[in-house]
């Protein structure tokens, strides 16, 4: 029997915004958590030469992968070996990789909903078992060490993601190590998505290799270094797994992009254009907190870093795909429904990136302003 995934609403919502624009439509693109920023300049230029002096081939960047360990050094107090970090293509080849290394098919593997749509559909894909926990406004939509220590039998295997992608909640040091107990204690195997580290404005994100040092940790080079469309991403997984996961790596995937691994090394430390990058983001963040009580929307995910906003829409409707359908075809914003994040109450929420620029942030209030005033409560 072939596994059933369910598809992923936003990419027909900015399917209909790319034909809009086609047409001339002035469409602002806030589906995607997608940086508008490029790649850093001097990895640009790098990549340029590059281009020029090698013809590249199947490859693994040992600089990189040594760059990053020691990243987590630097950054996590944690000792990573270079052997430890596997290159990908991208953070979803990574998350397959620590998937299918962890765990045979009809393992059950815990998640919070919301969350994002790839980790609940990759998981049947695998013929895995999510285990959804319903992680709502009370519990700042993340998981906490009591809803897990709850769960009978318990999972064999926990994905989470701080800062979280849709909400951008972080969870908390102290709680993050309460969960690590818990899955010490019932042997709940950990992949932790930290593509968002380096992406706070409030709080603290800790790695969860410094509560769990044999947690598998999914990482990339698309969101805080805007790499998204150059597919370069990384795992960290303990010693024990190193051979397992680079065999599947091999066969399905080969190795990342040449050329994104040599601008990769780069980009790690083009740190004042990064850190740019997320003063945008911040003054983006401080804008629509401020407009949002404007739309009515007042209830909204405390987005303590990534680039999103999580709101209640349900005193508007019932059907989160076809609002944001129309918002998109009436002013040229789109975003994401909250269907995609959860398929049971993510029909009245709805996701805001404000990975764009500031000047799209400004239009898109303008737009939307006028917009939810005329609609009618649902």
């Amino acid at each position: 029997m072939v596994a059933s995934v369910e598809p992923f609403h936003a990419i027909a919502i900015s399917r209909l915004a790319h034909e809009m624009a086609a047409t001339g439509a002035a469409v602002i693109h806030m589906e995607f958590g997608q940086p508008s920023t490029g790649a850093p300049g001097p990895a640009i230029a790098a990549a340029h030469r590059i281009l020029d002096a090698d013809p590249m081939g199947y490859w693994e960047n040992t600089a990189l992968m040594e760059r990053i360990a020691r990243y987590y050094r630097d950054a996590h107090g944690v000792t990573v070996a270079r052997d430890q970090i596997i290159l990908t293509c991208g953070a979803s080849p990574a998350l397959v990789l620590a998937l299918t290394s962890l765990f045979a098919p009809g393992a059950r593997v815990a998640l919070a909903r919301p969350g994002y749509v790839a980790y609940r559909n990759t998981l049947r894909a695998l013929y895995l078992e999510p285990v959804e926990m319903d992680c709502g406004a009370e519990q700042r939509f993340q998981i906490t060490a009591a809803a897990l220590d709850a769960i009978d039998p318990p999972p064999d295997g926990l994905i989470l993601a701080s800062p979280a992608n849709p909400t951008g909640t972080i969870i908390a040091p102290e709680e993050l190590a309460a969960i690590a107990a818990v899955c010490r204690r019932k042997g709940i195997r950990v992949v932790s998505d930290e593509i968002y580290h380096r992406l706070v404005y409030d709080g603290e994100a800790q790695s969860m290799l410094r509560h769990l040092p044999d947690a598998l940790v999914v990482n990339s080079f698309s969101k805080f270094y805007s790499m998204a469309g150059w597919r370069l991403g990384w795992l960290v997984l303990p010693p024990e797994l190193i051979a397992t996961a680079r065999a599947r790596m091999g066969n399905l995937f080969l190795t990342p992009p040449s050329l994104a691994q040599h601008a990769g090394l780069v980009a790690f430390d083009c740190v004042e254009e990064l850190e740019g990058h997320l003063r945008t983001y911040a003054r983006n963040r401080e804008l629509l907190l401020d407009a949002l009580p404007r739309l009515g929307l007042a209830r909204i995910a405390p987005p303590d870093g990534a680039f999103y906003i999580w709101a209640d829409i349900g005193h508007l409707t019932d059907d989160s795909l076809d609002f944001c359908t129309r918002l998109l075809r009436d002013t040229g914003v789109a975003t994401a429904p909250g269907i995609d994040f959860d398929p049971v109450n993510g029909h009245r929420f709805m996701r805001f990136s404000f990975a764009v620029s500031t000047g799209e942030v400004a239009t898109a209030i303008e737009r939307m302003i006028p917009w939810f005033a005329g609609q009618k409560p649902g």
